[in-house]
């Protein structure tokens, strides 16, 4: 399986939350990253869909949640993409020790993996995160506008963990769409896709006798990959088929298409092209600060704006 047009790294990851404004007030005023379209869940447009990013919420720095208020708590385990990793310039980490204990955020670390030094935190509902001290994060642009200074603001994600208790097909279907082995140490193996700035990582923690995960509040509910276009995602998604995979048709996210199939550990997976991106409806200078619904949602704006909560975004 392969594609002359290759993927591009980490597309976006989506997650599930409980309370939409607590979700906004932990990334966007502690973390710093930029609430840059505030739309609805296209499947369920009963809730929120928020995304986070960099300034313009480029490809590979894009964060999203369903928050659905009132959500019980997921658990952590086998099957899930269990760790969110997110590069930070290599002399940053003190300043996020000192940043997350002021707004009483447990950290563990640093710690060290493959070199590079890393710190492990939860955000409100449990999902866990990594900050990484990662060279490569400086070549990549700052939002030079959040709450944090630019010199320590996060530059996108450096990788994700997958937990599986078989980690044979997950790495073969990895090798498949291009990620390269690049380190093993015990149960963990490491994979990089993309190239310079773009690289990320990807971790497949193997627990033979693990307990499945449950996918809720705290949970990743799946993990994007980049592709350039729609005629590279259609190539991909003709392989993907041929490959035995059930893919399924391409669906308009507005700001990108997508299509979803599952890897053999069960990880939801999504190709997602770079375009057209976020600003394709409201200027970069206004990005999330009022709530955007595709064309076809667009009669029910009434009734969906009465069911939402209301939401304050970050100043």
């Amino acid at each position: 399986m392969s594609d002359e047009r290759p993927i591009g790294g980490i597309h976006h990851v989506t997650a599930i939350a409980s309370d939409p404004q607590r979700n906004v007030d932990f990334y966007g005023r502690v973390l710093g990253l930029r609430l840059v379209k505030r739309t609805v869940n296209f499947d369920d447009p009963g809730t929120y869909h928020l995304y986070y990013g960099d300034e313009i919420g480029r490809p590979g720095t894009i964060l999203t949640f369903f928050p659905w208020p009132g959500a019980g708590r997921g658990s952590r385990g086998t099957g899930q993409q269990t760790a969110t990793a997110f590069a930070v310039p290599p002399a940053s980490l003190g300043y996020w020790q000192e940043r997350l204990a002021r707004h009483a955020v447990a950290v563990e670390g640093p710690r060290s993996r493959w070199g590079d030094d890393y710190l492990t935190f939860a955000d409100p509902d449990g999902l866990l995160l990594e900050l990484v001290a990662w060279q490569g994060a400086s070549a990549r642009p700052a939002w030079a506008g959040g709450p944090v200074p630019a010199e320590h603001a996060i530059r996108g994600f450096y990788g994700l963990t997958l937990c599986q208790r078989q980690g044979g097909p997950t790495a073969e279907l990895l090798a498949a769409m291009g990620f390269r082995a690049r380190a093993e140490e015990g149960l963990r193996q490491r994979f990089e896709i993309g190239d310079g700035a773009a690289r990320a990582h990807v971790d497949l923690l193997v627990k033979p006798g693990g307990a499945a995960g449950r996918i809720a509040a705290g949970s990743v509910h799946h993990v994007a990959w980049r592709v350039a276009d729609e005629g590279a995602q259609l190539a991909w998604r003709r392989r993907l088929l041929e490959a035995g995979l059930a893919v399924t048709e391409v669906r308009d996210r507005r700001y990108f298409r997508s299509i979803y199939f599952r890897e053999p550990g069960g990880v939801l997976f999504e190709l997602a092209t770079d375009g057209p991106g976020f600003t394709r409806d409201e200027p970069a200078e206004r990005l999330g600060e009022s709530l955007k619904l595709p064309p076809w949602l667009e009669a029910e704006r009434a009734r969906l704006e009465a069911a939402l909560p209301p939401l304050e975004a970050p100043a």
